[in-house]
């Protein structure tokens, strides 16, 4: 077997191709490890973002989570989750005081809600609530 067959081998070209794709090696490593950094250091720069009382906590655990990737989820579930408003919110439910949880039997109050009208032709419209309630009123005054 001869090497004459063979392309770039024993040549310059052969040296710089080796040369090339050890930089491309090393800088596909390289980027895939600071990625991984920033991404892994995620909880701690949301955490000082919103002033959060535990960044130790959360520093500590983003730490740990180099080791054992699950307290990672932990320290991101702790940054980004609120756990004071997130209680009383289940507080809050779970009470029943909570005025977000609408029931599908109650009527639209806000006066901005869109609420289906049949006038008098054959299209319905969509109008607010506070101008319907002021076409009621029209009708009757009409018919008083």
């Amino acid at each position: 077997m001869s090497l004459v067959s063979m392309p770039f081998v024993n040549s310059g070209v052969d040296t710089a191709l080796h040369i090339v794709a050890a930089v491309v090696l090393l800088g596909t490593i390289a980027a895939a490890a600071i990625g991984f950094w920033k991404i892994h250091e995620l909880p701690i720069h949301k955490a000082s973002t919103k002033q959060h009382h535990q960044i130790g906590l959360i520093t500590a655990l983003t730490w740990i989570g180099f080791v054992w990737h699950w307290v990672w989820v932990i320290a991101v579930f702790i940054a980004f989750v609120d756990g004071e408003q997130a209680l009383r919110r289940i507080r809050d439910i779970w009470k029943g005081d909570d005025e977000s949880v609408v029931s599908p039997y109650s009527q639209p109050d806000d006066t901005t809600e869109p609420v289906l009208v049949q006038s008098g032709n054959a299209e319905p419209s969509v109008k607010s609530a506070k101008s319907v309630t002021t076409l009621k009123a029209k009708e009757e005054a009409e018919h008083a």
